[in-house]
């Protein structure tokens, strides 16, 4: 029917445009009588043709026509597609298409046309534009925006629930009717899902269960207009259903056992027990409950939605001498189920737990923490403040030692025995410290007599209380000072007072002048401060320009104290006005008070005390090192020794300064020494009888010579050793005085008093008074 339409109109367009002729060139001669010129037009109407026409080309597309009546007329059409796709018969205005048109690529066309005269191409009308318009026929498939599309849906929706929407496009004239409407059908899982004409699928059913089936994919397939044949395209579409809180957690087992060691602490893990939610993990809401025995202050459960399990912890200390085991049983459920898609199977999970307490070796326990004791200072009388108490609470109940392991202040001011008595090993004082705090350590006492190594703790804190042991002190102004010429009751500064005790609430300071034979008085203010004000006025500078003005201050304590403090006061120079202008320079006094007076005066003793001491251990080891001077001597002053005579006694009568007992042990006994061969060079003697008068000592002194030449252990170079250098083989002879005696010698040494100190010794030895004792 269409195509008919569209021949007709191609026929008819000629005919009307040869009739609008006939009336264009009637009018014109009408008219031509009044002399006046019409205007000539193109005659066409719009231009139509079917896109795709399976006929041979070229194809009638219409016929452009003008009013003008010129054999020498000539048609041409210009534009994009002129003389390439679209082309014009030059007398007649009939256009023609050389190639097959496709309306989807391009729907219609725009040309010009012009109508010249042959002989000198001189345009006879202006040029017009018409369009060619391509008719579409039903060609095209609808096609999917998209191969695969996704949707979503919560499980056990109801029907008719939206799931998501699909879309394909027909590339035909939507205008036409028929040629691009399109329409779906659902051709794989129409049994849970359809599509309506617009592309929403939906649901159609209301047991959609994620738990069961997770995904759905189904196809769905789109054609033209209902009851066409023709050609469809199809696309998938995947489907996921949501989840929704729809399941009960349930145990996996009816029962579970733990084992947990009775120190475990507070909030530790004692076991999990594993539930199955097959909910995903934001559904998953168990609540954890004790059903049978009476448990709940002793455990918790805290749930673990990561691992559907529920973690059991103790909110207090297990203690396996109390209660070696616990038996419950423990519900888990969830309150945030939806009832309305609930199934069947029942909605409480019951499980029996049991928990076995394993005994361990645990620390001493104190019967009371912290402890805390009150004592009065400097009580003297005060030993023992109390004790502290642990036990062992283990089945073995050993016998507890305390010891001391911290203390504040750090010190010996409080002790622990090993029975935990808490001791002072002297009286406390407040003033140093008001609280000492010791940490004292529990340990038990094992079978073989060692400590354990476990250990417990506990605070004891000591208060210190307070008695009055401190007088007040004055807190010292700046420089007080006052002018010559002051009037009397001029206030020259108010004093105040400090005291290292507390004060009670109703504790106040006194104060009072040690003399009033002054030009000073003393008013209190009755706020713990006092005025030192001018008594009689006129201060003379030529007496005194500084004053000492003693102070006494005494508190209110039990008993009262009180100290004596010296206020140094500057009497200076003032102008008109009462300013100063000129005071002297002077060292600030401090007052003492008589205890720290005693405390001067012991650190004094001591020092002079320690100094004597120091002095005198001085003076003895110079002493002692004068004695011993003799040992660290080299060979020639040894030599000197022997000369001089400067270490030598009184000949035989001398047994203090040798000791010739253990000479004669050696001639008594008839031992000789072992020859061993002396590592120092020797002086060997010529052998040889002795010379005629040698005694028994000189056969001692040989003896002895030859000992200490051939003992490897004594010193080379003793005075004993160098002797052995002189005697009958020396030129010089002998220089001893063992040999003689002042009864053989002729000479008188009394001269020697005359030579003074040096000669002393000399003297005495041979002096008229040979049997007097000499002491060294």
């Amino acid at each position: 029917m269409n195509h008919l339409i569209l021949l007709f109109s191609l026929f008819l367009t000629p005919a009307l445009a040869d009739k609008a002729s006939q009336e264009t060139t009637q009018t014109s001669s009408s008219n031509s009588a009044s002399h006046k010129r019409l205007k000539r037009d193109w005659i066409w109407n719009q231009l139509h043709i079917k896109e795709e026409i399976d006929t041979p080309l070229p194809h009638h597309v219409g016929k452009i026509t003008s009013s003008i009546r010129n054999s020498n007329a000539k048609y041409i059409i210009e534009g994009e597609y002129a003389n390439t796709i679209f082309k014009v018969e030059e007398t007649s205005g009939d256009v023609y298409a050389f190639e097959r048109l496709d309306r989807e690529k391009k729907a219609e066309y725009e040309l010009t046309a012009l109508i010249i005269d042959r002989r000198n191409n001189q345009s006879l009308e202006p040029p017009s534009k018409f369009i060619i318009k391509v008719y579409d026929i039903n060609d095209n498939v609808p096609v999917f925006v998209q191969k695969v599309f996704n949707g979503s849906v919560p499980e056990m929706s109801p029907v008719g629930t939206s799931v998501t929407k699909v879309t394909a496009v027909d590339a035909d004239d939507p205008t036409v009717t028929g040629h691009a409407t399109v329409t779906y059908q659902v051709i794989k899982g129409d049994e849970y899902f359809t599509v309506d004409d617009s592309g929403v699928i939906s649901t159609t059913r209301a047991d959609l269960d994620r738990e069961k089936q997770a995904t759905y994919e189904i196809v769905v397939k789109a054609k033209d207009a209902p009851g066409s044949s023709g050609d469809s395209s199809t696309a998938t579409v995947i489907i996921t259903l949501t989840d929704i809180n729809d399941n009960f957690p349930v145990f996996k087992h009816p029962s579970f056992h733990f084992k947990v060691p009775e120190n475990i602490s507070v909030g530790g893990e004692v076991g999990r027990v594993k539930v199955e939610d097959i909910d995903e993990l934001q559904h998953r809401n168990t609540k954890y409950s004790f059903v049978r025995g009476d448990y709940r202050d002793t455990f918790e459960i805290v749930a673990n939605p990561f691992a559907n399990e529920g973690i059991i912890r103790p909110k207090k200390p297990l203690d396996f001498e109390k209660v070696a085991e616990y038996r419950f049983d423990i519900e888990a459920t969830d309150p945030t189920v939806d009832l309305r898609y609930f199934k069947s199977g029942g909605s409480r999970s019951i499980s029996t737990v049991t928990i076995e307490v394993t005994d361990v070796d645990e620390p001493p326990v104190f019967t009371k923490l912290p402890y805390e004791f009150k004592v009065k200072e400097n009580d003297p009388e005060i030993r023992t403040l109390g004790s502290v108490w642990a036990h062992d609470p283990d089945a073995a109940k050993r016998r507890i030692r305390f010891i001391r392991r911290r203390a504040s202040p750090n010190g010996d001011y409080v002790r622990v025995s090993d029975t935990g008595i808490i001791q002072l090993p002297k009286p406390l004082d407040r003033e140093f410290s008001s609280s000492y705090n010791i940490t004292v350590a529990a340990q038990e006492i094992l079978e073989d007599g060692r400590l354990a190594d476990r250990e417990s703790h506990a605070h004891v804190h000591v208060i210190v209380t307070d008695e009055n042991d401190n007088a007040p002190e004055l807190l010292y102004p700046e420089e007080p000072r006052v002018c010559e010429n002051a009037a009397p009751g001029k206030v020259i500064i108010r004093i105040s007072a400090t005291d290292k005790d507390e004060i009670s609430p109703r504790g106040f300071f006194k104060y009072s002048l040690a003399t009033e034979d002054s030009n000073f008085s003393l008013i209190e203010n009755y706020d713990n401060t006092a005025n030192i004000t001018v008594r009689y006025g006129q201060f003379n500078r030529e007496l005194a320009k500084i004053h000492y003005l003693p102070v006494i201050i005494s508190d209110n304590g039990e008993p009262e104290l009180s100290s004596t403090n010296t206020l140094v006061i500057s009497v200076c120079k003032c102008n008109e006005k009462g300013n100063f202008t000129f005071c002297e320079e002077r060292a600030k006094q401090v007052g003492v008070s008589i205890q720290a007076l005693v405390a001067i005066f012991i650190c004094i003793f001591t020092i002079i005390i320690l100094f004597a001491v120091i002095t005198l251990l001085i003076l003895l080891r110079k002493r002692h090192k004068k004695d011993l001077s003799g040992l660290g001597r080299n060979v020639a002053e040894i030599h000197e020794q022997l000369v001089t005579y400067d270490e030598e006694g009184g000949g035989e009568m001398d047994t203090t300064s040798y000791d010739v007992s253990v000479l004669n042990s050696v001639r008594k006994n008839g031992m000789k020494p072992e020859v061993v061969p002396s590592p120092y060079a020797q002086v060997q003697k010529p052998l040889g009888n002795l010379p005629s008068g040698a005694g028994e000592m000189e056969m001692m002194i040989e003896v002895k010579k030859d000992e200490a030449d051939n003992d490897r252990d004594l010193l080379p170079y003793d005075t004993l050793h160098i002797y052995g250098y002189e005697g009958a083989e020396s030129i010089a002879e002998s220089l001893s005085s063992l040999g003689s005696g002042s009864s053989d010698s002729d000479i008188d040494y009394d001269f020697l008093n005359d030579w003074g100190p040096r000669f002393k010794m000399l003297a005495e030895l041979y002096g008229s008074e040979p049997h007097r004792d000499f002491v060294y």
